[in-house]
């Protein structure tokens, strides 16, 4: 047993992890690694007494190694795996048992666990999947595999591992050490095999014997490649086809095999002999593979009643390291037998156009339709117009001739083109139709007399000297331009125009001239020009259109005449002077409204009831007594305001009160010194009267106004107006002399005289 106690660096111990705790008969002593089952720690000053004692501390210590505190021997309780701790640190004392005192310092040493081969070599991805191209050549690599081992790689051969096939020979090999699995056969067809399950081993040890080891599963698939053309079943088919099978339609399929996958079955087929390509068109349907033979050409078993077509399917993704296995394609042949069957008839033309003039009668031959019956039996043919398309109401056929006429007269300028849709029936089977466009086209006679369009007036500048140019004028004509040019002139039956004069240019135009100058829009604004007009078709057509022409200051710079910008009111030919008669009327209606409006709403401000203490001064006796509200209110008759009788009785008062003040002023034309000694409370005392009797008045105190001075001074009025006329000394018979206007002030003052004469 190994004595041992470290004062300088960490001790290292090895120990065997597979081994257990049983201590050897012989120790062995004095090493730094030793290879043991248990360790002694002894100090110098253990006396063999007991007094010292033995510690032990670090990983591991008192679970999985423990100490003798007597004799310092340290055994392990557990078998140790270096997978799971390769290593354990532990420290050791030595320590008076007595005192507690440390007899030697604490000594690191550390123990590393040896490995032995206690792993099998694993494959935690199993198991795996791999693919290689069919027909690969030998050798070729498909898949490369890795087993791991948790078993220690430095230390022996525990971790070295060697791989083998347990299943899959002869197909595949593998690589002992690096685990690459190869093909081993040429040759090898998808088509006849296409999943290897293979067997991998993996054993540590190098392989020896005892060496532990694992196995996983690769699966191998072979993928596809283009090495085997395409073939159809049969060398030879046949084929039934109506003829009245659809021209575009399909009538037939063809498909040949392929036992490659994907793009590498991908074919097309094409029909390789004329007379069948002629007649019939082949497609490729990608999805299904297959051949759509359809018809290009209308058949018909009177002519012929069968067809050969040669097809041939042939794969488009060639692989050229397969071509020796070629060639990628094959051919068949289809015989196509072509049914009989009753057939509508059919016309001589796919469409027919016809033309008539129009304004002919009715009944006027448009044209003619042909059809046959195409069987053998030659039916008779029945013809008739569509009822359901346009112009079945204007011509009418022949049932059995197949002649259109028309069914009334035709207008060229209303419809130039009519459609109309023949149909023609066997009359043994009148359920066999067929349909042909009938397209007739109005030709056109001269029946519409050319004019021109008089929609707005030529302009005529002021300025415009004689021979210029006005305008340049064309005509309109219904009819289309084989009535030839146009003719213009002025009619021959007017006097000569003096103001205006027309060109015809011989190009179908004209154009207008001036033939004066000094043009002036005040003095005449507007003038008109007769114009006549002949086309060149037969018969000769001819009118007369009368052209406004306007005269106005125009536009400086401008290519075309036109007119300046003016009041909208003088464009609509009214005269300056009418036009200040309007502004006048306008203005006096405004003036009366205006006034209307003032007088109204003088009329409606009323005077107040109260006038203010600034307007009454001291002619009013103010008091605070207070009405008796609302019982004044309802003790007065408000009925008496309205009372006609009242009014009248009222206004005979007033009369009377006139006529008294009218009979004191007569007395003396100075009111002020000639009244009466009347003292002011007299009047007052009148008014009052005339106020308790007004029962027109207001149920209320009310102010009572009175137009008296007084007493008239000692001096009297001041006033010129009041005094007597001073005698003239002027001698009205002298102003006789003096003028008209003198006269008449004369005959005034005279006037006057006589009415302040007694």
């Amino acid at each position: 047993m190994p004595s041992m106690w470290g004062r300088g660096p960490a001790s290292h111990l090895l120990l065997d992890e597979s081994r257990h705790s049983t201590p050897p008969p012989t120790p062995i002593l004095n090493t730094s690694f030793l290879l043991l089952n248990f360790l002694q720690l002894h100090s110098n000053s253990d006396k063999g007494d007991g007094s010292v004692q033995y510690l032990l501390s670090g990983e591991g210590a008192g679970n999985i190694f423990t100490i003798n505190e007597l004799t310092g021997d340290i055994h392990a309780k557990k078998s140790l795996d270096r997978e799971k701790k390769s290593h354990y640190v532990l420290h050791a004392r030595a320590v008076d048992r007595f005192t507690n005192r440390a007899v030697e310092p604490e000594s690191e040493f550390i123990i590393k666990v040896q490995d032995v081969n206690d792993n099998a070599p694993k494959f935690p991805d199993g198991p795996f999947s791999a693919s290689v191209p069919e027909m690969a050549d030998i050798g070729t690599s498909v898949f490369q595999i890795t087993a791991t081992d948790a078993d220690d790689p430095t230390y022996g051969n525990s971790a070295k591992i060697v791989y083998s096939i347990l299943q899959g020979q002869p197909f595949f090999t593998i690589d002992p050490k690096t685990g690459v699995i190869r093909t081993a056969l040429p040759n090898m067809d998808r088509e006849t095999r296409e999943m290897y399950s293979v067997i991998i081993q993996a054993k540590d040890m190098a392989g020896s014997v005892g060496g532990l080891s694992g196995s996983t599963t690769v699966n191998i698939s072979l993928t596809d490649v283009n090495d085997n053309p395409p073939r159809f079943p049969q060398k030879n088919y046949q084929l039934y086809v109506p003829e009245s099978s659809q021209v575009g339609k399909a009538v037939g399929k063809i498909k040949a095999n392929d036992e490659d996958l994907g793009v590498n079955a991908e074919m097309t087929y094409r029909i390789t002999n004329e007379e069948g390509a002629a007649m019939f068109s082949i497609s490729t349907d990608s999805d299904k593979r297959e051949g759509i033979i359809s018809l290009r050409k209308p058949l018909d078993y009177e002519k012929k009643k069968a067809y050969s077509l040669n097809i041939e399917g042939v794969n488009t993704h060639l692989d050229p390291r397969f071509s020796y296995l070629g060639p990628f394609k094959d051919t068949t042949t289809l015989k196509l037998i072509i049914g009989d069957v009753d057939e509508a008839p059919v016309f001589t033309m796919d469409y027919y156009i016809m033309d008539v003039y129009e304004n002919a009668p009715a009944g006027t031959v448009v044209g003619m339709v042909t059809a046959q019956d195409p069987d053998s039996t030659r039916s008779k043919v029945r013809y008739s117009i569509d009822q359901n398309a346009e112009g079945d109401a204007l011509f009418s056929i022949d049932v059995d001739s197949g002649l259109v006429t028309t069914t009334k007269s035709l207008d060229r300028e209303e419809v130039a083109w009519h459609n109309i849709t023949v149909m023609a029936s066997e009359i043994d089977n009148p359920n066999l139709v067929s349909y042909v466009p009938v397209t007739v086209q109005v030709l056109d006679v001269n029946d519409n007399a050319p004019y021109i369009a008089t929609d707005s007036a030529l302009v005529v500048c002021e300025g415009s000297k004689a021979g210029q140019v006005i305008q340049t004028i064309r005509t309109t004509d219904k009819d289309n331009f084989a009535n030839g040019r146009f003719t213009f002139a002025l009619p021959e039956d007017l006097p000569v125009n003096p103001n205006f004069t027309l060109k015809d240019n011989e190009d179908s135009s004209a154009s207008v001239l001036v033939h004066r100058q000094g043009f002036s829009q005040a003095e005449q604004e507007l003038y008109q020009l007769p114009v006549v007009v002949w086309d060149g078709g037969e018969p000769l057509l001819s009118s007369t259109s009368t052209l406004t022409l306007r005269v106005c200051p125009c536009q400086r710079g401008a290519r075309m005449p036109v007119c300046r910008a003016q009041a909208f009111l003088s464009s609509a030919g009214l005269s300056t002077g009418a036009l200040i008669a309007i502004l006048l009327c306008v203005l006096i209606l405004l003036a009366i409204v205006v006034l209307f409006v003032t007088l109204r709403s003088k009329k409606s401000k009323k005077e107040p009831l109260i006038i203010s203490a600034e307007d009454i001064r001291e002619n009013v006796v103010t008091y605070d007594d207070e009405g008796g509200g609302e019982e004044d209110t309802e003790a007065f008759d408000i009925a008496a305001l309205r009372n006609p009788a009242a009014a009248e009785e009222m206004r005979i008062r007033k009369d009377r009160q006139s006529e008294v003040w009218r009979a004191m002023g007569n007395e003396a034309i100075s009111p002020a010194l000639t009244l009466p000694d009347e003292d002011i409370h007299e009047v007052i005392k009148l008014k009052v009267v005339d106020a308790d009797w007004d029962t027109s008045g207001p149920p209320y105190d009310s102010l009572q106004t009175y137009a008296y001075e007084g007493r008239g001074s000692p001096s009297g009025s001041i006033s010129s107006l009041d005094l007597p006329e001073p005698q003239s000394e002027l001698d009205l018979s002298e102003v006789d002399n003096w003028g008209p206007e003198v006269q008449i002030l004369s005959k005034v003052f005279q006037e006057k005289s006589q009415q302040h004469v007694p």
